[in-house]
């Protein structure tokens, strides 16, 4: 599937319109339900087939963020190979107790994994808490990126974004029908 095309599906799938009411207490008429694309197979499959060149060359671990990062972390590491580690956003207080689960992360190169990036909060807060436990964290991975390109706290924290489509590209690309 070519890049307009996956475009065109991902919006095609997520796009609603009606009464939504914001994370920032605002209420609009738009709203991208990226959980929608995360959730077809055959979409996620291809989401993860061209995100698979943007991974850095010497990433030895994919670390799929709580909610969202987690089925793209893992559908990447079907179609790369690399192995996956799932972060939560706090840690275990039973059985392991741990704060990222699946592969050891302890000196290795992690490339950490999200769905949809606009300020890189949640991520930030995760690199702080993966670095302490041996994770080497210089890269960033999203499918779609809705930030301000020209002031990210991402490159500010020293790790670079690579995104799949930004949010302008995937409308504007999405509703070319």
């Amino acid at each position: 599937m070519n890049r307009q095309e996956l475009a065109r599906r991902m919006y095609q799938v997520s796009y609603l319109t009606g009464s939504f009411l914001l994370r920032s207490g605002q209420t609009s008429t738009e709203y991208f339900d990226k959980y929608r694309f995360e959730a077809r197979p055959d979409l996620l499959r291809e989401i993860a087939k061209a995100m698979v060149p943007l991974i850095p060359r010497d990433t030895q671990v994919l670390a799929g963020l709580e909610m969202g990062g987690i089925p793209i972390a893992t559908a990447l590491a079907l179609e790369s190979g690399i192995p996956a580690a799932f972060v939560r956003k706090q840690a275990k207080t039973y059985g392991t107790c741990q704060f990222a689960e699946g592969s050891e992360i302890k000196g290795k190169r992690v490339c950490v994994i999200e769905d949809v990036v606009t300020t890189g909060g949640q991520i930030l807060l995760s690199t702080q808490d993966l670095r302490p436990q041996g994770a080497i964290i210089s890269d960033v991975l999203c499918a779609i990126f809705r930030g301000n390109k020209n002031s990210s706290p991402l490159e500010e924290a020293g790790l670079k974004l690579h995104a799949l489509f930004t949010m302008d590209e995937l409308k504007s690309m999405g509703q070319d029908r």
